[in-house]
């Protein structure tokens, strides 16, 4: 049976409509999987759910951090997991909705993280490392690793201390990160034909501003906010640039959007190489996606039943 479902894909995928109709189909409760919709006060730029659109059902880690403090992969993952337990203790399907993978496999995953301080071995390598390579294939690693992560590949040592934040998680003696699942799960995944996204895109933005982006922005702006992590997400940090001068309105949207894109085609790479999906048409209708979901639900389960009787007969 399954115990948790997780729906990703790129952003302006459809995730949060199919989330509404599988947690009333199942009865689920929905757990947020994006990064930045757990900062207060961050809601038209990061595309969050309204109270109005959740049709009822219980949604969880949303608003959970002021736009100032931090928040960690290790964090959302423990917290999520307590989450899980919670939801499955009333009854309910846990479903998981988010864009950010790194966040989605840490908790579905044994993925862990070392609660020690990263080691000067470590940090020595990565240094040693840079040296031979260059800033560039060091940037290129930490992309590999977190694509949700934006940071210049000219500030190394921003590449840098991600890299030893990220790789003091214990890996599997190939190196690899750890691919276990701990859960019963079933991961979703919405695909969109590229010229549907980046429309979907374009589109997103300009509803973003016109409910009201540049007056969100500019609140967090003024509030003194600057180096942290919340303005450094899209749709948050192009806006700044306007306000401090840098670029025109039409620019920081026009690279609004360019970001949007580029940030949709990091997340499908993503996607495809770190976890088993069950890819469905997001261009379909809902009930075509229901269909589907149910088919490939109910194979998994008799695939699940017939594994566990050939372990009894043996």
């Amino acid at each position: 049976m399954v115990e948790v479902i997780a729906i990703v894909g790129p952003t302006a995928s459809g995730k949060t409509a199919l989330s509404i109709e599988l947690a009333k189909r199942f009865g689920g409760e929905i757990i947020n999987g994006d990064s930045m919709q757990v900062y207060r006060g961050m809601d038209i730029g990061t595309a969050k759910i309204r109270p109005e659109e959740m049709g009822g059902i219980a949604h969880h880690l949303l608003d959970i951090r002021d736009p100032g403090e931090s928040f960690s992969v290790a964090e959302y993952q423990l917290l999520v997991r307590e989450k899980i337990a919670e939801i499955q203790g009333r009854g309910k399907l846990p479903i998981i909705v988010g864009g950010t993978g790194l966040y989605v496999q840490s908790v579905l995953f044994d993925y862990r993280f070392s609660k020690r301080q990263v080691d000067e071995e470590l940090r020595k390598g990565l240094q040693d490392e840079l040296e031979r390579s260059g800033p560039g294939a060091m940037h290129r690693k930490l992309m590999e690793l977190d694509p949700d992560i934006d940071i210049h590949p000219n500030n190394t040592r921003r590449v840098l201390r991600a890299l030893e934040i990220l790789l003091s998680g214990e890996e599997k003696e190939d190196g690899s990160l750890a691919q276990t699942p701990i859960y019963d799960e079933m991961i979703i995944g919405l695909d969109v034909p590229r010229d549907e996204l980046y429309k979907r895109i374009d589109d997103r933005v300009e509803g973003m501003m016109e409910a009201g982006l540049l007056k969100e922005v500019r609140r967090l702006y003024d509030s003194g906010l600057r180096d942290v992590q919340s303005i450094k997400a899209i749709g948050y940090k192009e806006l700044y640039a306007y306000f401090d001068g840098i670029d025109t309105l039409e620019e920081a949207i026009l690279k609004l959007k360019r970001n949007s894109r580029k940030y949709a085609k990091r997340q499908f790479t993503y996607f495809r190489n770190k976890m088993p999906i069950l890819w469905l048409d997001a261009t379909a209708g809902p009930e075509n996606k229901l269909e589907e979901i149910m088919r490939f639900w109910q194979e998994n389960d008799r695939n699940r039943r017939i594994e566990q009787m050939a372990k009894t007969i043996r």
